[in-house]
């Protein structure tokens, strides 16, 4: 059972850079899912001791047995799992926006249609960036 959930991280990893390392929007956006699902799933991996018994604490006892799972990365993943969630909303809702505007979902042209830096740019630095 190890060998094949180290096998099943590394293939959601090798896929999620495939994905992060091509140019369109919509690739990237999940491959960075794909990535944070591998991320859960070591979290997940690392408080699984390898029994199969609850992580619950017996009535009259005040800790949880030797070969229990550890009950925090399990809580680590739940909440990882819905801010990435949300992440991926936001990043959904951002490339449709992104798309509409600039009728593209290459991130290549994208970064070329950007405006080139001016010396003029310096000028309309806030006051709290300038080095002292």
């Amino acid at each position: 059972m190890n060998i094949i959930l180290i096998l099943i991280i590394s293939s959601l990893v090798s896929a999620g850079v495939y994905l992060i390392l091509s140019k369109d929007l919509l690739r990237i956006i999940l491959g960075l899912a794909i990535l944070a699902t591998a991320a859960n799933l070591v979290m997940f991996y690392a408080g699984y001791p390898g029994s199969s018994t609850a992580a619950i604490i017996e009535p009259g006892l005040t800790a949880l047995s030797s070969d229990a799972p550890n009950p925090l990365p399990q809580a680590l993943v739940l909440t990882a799992i819905v801010i990435g969630f949300a992440l991926l909303c936001f990043a959904l809702l951002l490339m449709v926006a992104i798309v509409r505007q600039s009728r593209n979902r290459d991130s290549q042209a994208l970064m070329l249609s950007e405006p080139k830096a001016t010396a003029n740019d310096d000028k309309h630095k806030p006051a709290v960036l300038e080095a002292e």
